[in-house]
């Protein structure tokens, strides 16, 4: 079909409405035909340009040669040329109003140079045979918030590396990464960023490349084949997403047509000033359409299952990392961000409209309300919201010496009184293993052994307690290093030492655990699924709950994050029978010293936490139990409980 211009005439209009959720369609560079002849139309966005060309290796770089034309928006510029290839080099050259010329990557460009280089290249997404109907098939009628979602997150330059520091690429890590999640027993990888970035140690987080993956790794089609095989592998794939800021780098979008456009104008919004980078201007329509399509663009062609939006809350704030004087008020008086809240309204509204099964997840660090409902009751309209201050509050107890914890056992109770205002994920991610804060297992107080032991007492709780869960790679072999981006986790610990080695098998049954255990994420927004045991026992460090599933069927989760065991610990539970450990962190082949040999323990008539029939149970320190109640009968739903976790 016959390139023509009429053809773009309405997506320009909903481009510049903020209603355009495809300009990947429209704008970029696109293989084409154009009066019989094959080549390449580009499309770019420079409203304040004297003129537009489009330069590359194919015509020397000469600005003079291939001049773009305005389109009738007259605010895009568009030019058909002939004979280009696909991974052919080009950037705008632009003319600015002040007479300047600069030099711009595409900012829907499908894919680059590799850095340091800065180049666009061209590429066709389209043509690559997707394996994963049967994978999608089954999201169909999925409830994601009754379903187990444990979510490996992952930096893929920095997961494994070759002997000579090289990268795995993205077809290697298909073939090592998809299998090793699989076999650890992940629901879900998550990706720090994969947009495209120029430099390395900023983890992926300041995008020049909002439309195209990272091309140290390989090509589009290589991603996705990547996200392919964990598909078929049954294992979702989710990635870290930064609408919030971008970087000042010359090639990208920085004042992208010689003043703002991308960014503010606006002198307090303009800047991220102790990041050093550029916030976008939500109150434009067309970055509203560029941001849009440019999560829509992941789900559609490189099939994700979800979005991590990081720095939710500094799009938030109208005084985010500011002082006073250096931010101005909304029309109300506040410090609210209106066009910023909009913004993510819209862009849930959009997702979910085309993608229903989407995992929209924000990175939002403060209280802020009603993250994960809908725009309709004044929600931003996520479905799923990090627990920051869970992770806070656990990583600050789990630093005290356990003679100390007795003082801040509220850090570990606290998060349920809020756990249902939202749909929460557990996070322990990259950011809580780097920059000093010693990586998981090196939080830990203690010896050796007992730095082993709090890393399992902690996941056992972690995996018992409300809310999906997320863990930052390295963890599951107790790498004692800080996470370093240049470097690749040290697997050689597993291979090498048998406590390594045995909290990595640890995790993997811990997560298969899980997996097979609905009482453990079947009911996460209600106290129908969740009621305390012991809550309140600082002085000995324990914290004792059940988990309930939709059929009644229940597991008793204690933790002891004591340093001395409990040798007669009398728990109050709410009924009188016998009740087997299932699940025990200090097993010796977990690494742990094996305590316990007994594994059945009858309940007698005996008062203990405001409950008739109590438990007489060793409680190693340091130490997760799961047990639950052997029964012949069937098991019943529970009455439902008020927010107190009172039966009523």
């Amino acid at each position: 079909m016959d390139y023509t211009t009429k053809e773009t005439d309405f997506p320009l209009y909903l481009y510049h409405h903020g209603k355009n959720d495809r300009i990947y369609e429209i704008f970029g560079a696109h293989k084409t035909v154009s009066s019989g002849k094959v080549g390449y139309v580009f499309r770019v966005w420079a409203p304040h340009a004297r003129s537009v060309s489009v330069v590359g290796d194919f015509n020397g770089w000469n600005a003079d040669a291939n001049v773009m034309e305005r389109m009738v928006d007259g605010e895009t510029w568009e030019l058909f040329i002939e004979g280009l290839k696909e991974y052919d080099i080009y950037k705008y050259c632009i003319t600015t109003a002040d007479g300047r010329q600069i030099l711009k990557a595409d900012p829907v460009g499908f894919h680059t140079e590799t850095p340091p280089a800065t180049a666009s290249k061209l590429y066709d997404t389209d043509g690559y045979v997707w394996g994963d109907k049967t994978y999608f098939d089954g999201l169909k009628g999925r409830n994601i918030f009754a379903s187990p979602v444990n979510i490996y997150e992952v930096n893929l330059l920095s997961w494994k590396k070759h002997e000579d520091g090289n990268y795995l690429s993205y077809r290697e890590l298909a073939s090592e990464l998809v299998s090793y999640v699989k076999e650890m027993g992940y629901t879900h990888v998550e990706f720090m960023p994969v947009t495209e970035y120029p430099f390395d140690g900023s983890w992926g987080y300041q995008v020049t490349g909002y439309f195209a993956v990272t091309s140290r790794l390989g090509t589009p089609k290589d991603f996705m084949y990547l996200v392919d095989c964990f598909h078929q592998a049954g294992i979702g794939v989710i990635l870290d997403w930064v609408p919030a800021h971008f970087p000042k780098d010359a090639h990208g979008l920085y004042e992208f047509d010689g003043q703002p456009l991308y960014e503010s104008s606006q002198w307090d919004r303009m800047e991220h000033k102790s990041w050093g980078t550029r916030r976008f201007d939500y109150g434009r329509e067309e970055v509203l359409s560029f941001l849009i399509s440019g999560a829509c663009f992941f789900f559609d062609k490189f099939h994700v299952d979800g979005l991590r939006v990081d720095a939710v809350a500094s799009m938030l704030y109208l005084d985010y990392d500011k002082r006073p004087g250096e931010w101005v008020p909304n029309i109300y008086g506040e410090n609210k961000n209106l066009e910023a809240i909009a913004f993510l309204r819209r862009l849930n509204e959009a997702v979910f409209r085309r993608f229903p099964y989407a995992m929209m997840i924000a990175e939002e660090s403060t209280a802020w309300g009603l993250v994960t409902k809908p725009a309709s009751v004044g929600g931003l309209g996520f479905n799923f919201k990090w627990n920051m201050g869970w992770m806070n509050d656990m990583l600050s107890y789990l630093c005290q010496n356990p003679y100390f914890r007795m003082g801040c056992h509220n850090k570990l109770t606290f998060s349920m009184m809020y756990a249902f205002s939202e749909n929460y994920v557990l996070p322990i991610s990259h950011d809580e293993v780097v920059h000093g804060k010693c990586s998981l297992i090196n939080k830990m107080p203690g010896d050796y052994e007992e730095k082993f032991a709090g890393v399992r007492a902690f996941l056992g709780y972690m995996t018992a307690h409300p809310g999906k869960k997320l863990n930052f790679m390295g963890y599951e072999i107790g790498q004692f290093k800080e996470w370093n981006y240049q470097e690749g986790i040290e697997f050689f610990l597993r291979d090498e030492y048998d406590m390594h080695r045995a909290l990595s098998g640890y995790v993997k049954e811990l997560n298969h655990f899980y997996l097979d255990t609905p009482a453990l994420y079947e009911i996460e927004d209600s106290w129908d699924g969740f009621e305390w045991l012991a809550p309140d026992d600082a002085d000995r460090n324990i914290v004792a709950f059940i988990r309930r599933d939709k059929a009644g069927n229940e597991v008793l989760c204690v933790t002891s994050y004591s340093g001395v065991d409990a040798t007669d610990y009398l728990l109050g539970v709410n009924e009188k029978g016998k009740y087997r450990i299932i699940f025990c962190s200090d097993d010796k082949k977990y690494g742990g010293a094996g305590k316990l040999t007994k594994r059945v323990y009858s309940a007698v008539k005996k008062p203990s936490h405001g409950r008739d029939y109590s438990l007489r149970l060793p409680v190693p320190k340091l130490t997760c139990l799961y047990l639950v109640r052997e029964s012949d009968a069937p098991r019943t739903p529970k009455a439902k409980s008020d927010k107190n976790g009172k039966n009523s």
